[in-house]
């Protein structure tokens, strides 16, 4: 009898790439570059960059600063 291979679900995305996939798409929807957000969350542009490109954790208080800028709950972020 032959035997049947079960292949195990997909896996959702890491917190990590949801967040720099939403982030990409909410700057996006308002045409904002990575500046812009970066200004308006009071963070560096440089860290915004990092943060969209999963090579930088974040913390709580600077994804409530993005959460803010975009002016969208912070679990909006990290839903896909």
């Amino acid at each position: 009898m032959p035997r049947t291979r079960t292949v195990p679900p997909p896996q959702p995305p890491s917190a990590r790439e949801t967040l720099a996939l939403n982030l990409r798409r909410m700057r996006a929807e308002r045409e904002w570059t990575q500046e812009d957000l970066a200004h308006y969350s009071g963070l560096d542009r440089s860290f915004v960059a990092h943060v969209e490109r999963q090579s930088r954790n974040i913390s709580l208080d600077n994804l409530e600063k993005l959460a803010l800028a975009l002016q969208v709950p912070i679990a909006s972020l990290l839903t896909f």
